[in-house]
């Protein structure tokens, strides 16, 4: 009896793990590059991810910095944002290189704002990051960062030529 309690409870315990793991996959949040700065140098990007967890949440953005042209993945994030704003109607930050060896991260205000590094190295340089709330930004289109490059239209020219 205690066998038969045993293998059921295993079995349920592999359906409910494969049930999670499906969910997971399906609707996983989404995580999009919008931004790439790169430094006065030219040696390094930083980089700015915004993801989306659904209707649920607020985006939440992962800053990295590394060396040009290279891909985030193997890099850890220098600060996260949850719920970062440039204005009343523009989620996100922007990414500023105040110069080569300080990159600061502007945004109006964050529900929730961490910084991972105060300083990182990158190649042999070491990086400065912070964080500068209160910055309005009167020129950021409304909405998320990757709906604005999805669906940013190039204005047409109206000069007469």
């Amino acid at each position: 009896m205690f066998k038969v309690i045993k293998i059921m409870l295993t079995v349920t315990a592999i359906v409910m793990l494969m049930l999670v793991m499906i969910g997971y996959f399906i609707f996983k949040p989404s995580c999009d590059e919008v931004a790439r700065v790169t430094s006065p140098n030219g040696k390094y990007d930083a980089v700015l991810f915004e993801s989306n967890g659904g209707a649920t949440t607020s985006f939440w953005y992962d800053i990295y910095i590394i060396e040009k042209g290279e891909s985030a993945w193997f890099y850890d994030p220098v600060a996260n944002l949850y719920g970062a704003v440039r204005s009343n109607q523009a989620y996100g930050v922007n990414l500023v290189w105040s110069d080569s060896q300080t990159l600061t991260i502007e945004y109006l205000n964050a529900k929730n704002e961490t910084i991972f590094f105060e300083q990182t190295k990158v190649d042999t340089d070491v990086i400065k990051v912070k964080l500068a709330n209160g910055i309005y930004d009167s020129e950021s289109p409304s909405g998320g960062m990757l709906y604005n490059l999805s669906t940013r239209q190039p204005r047409a020219n109206n000069s007469e030529d």
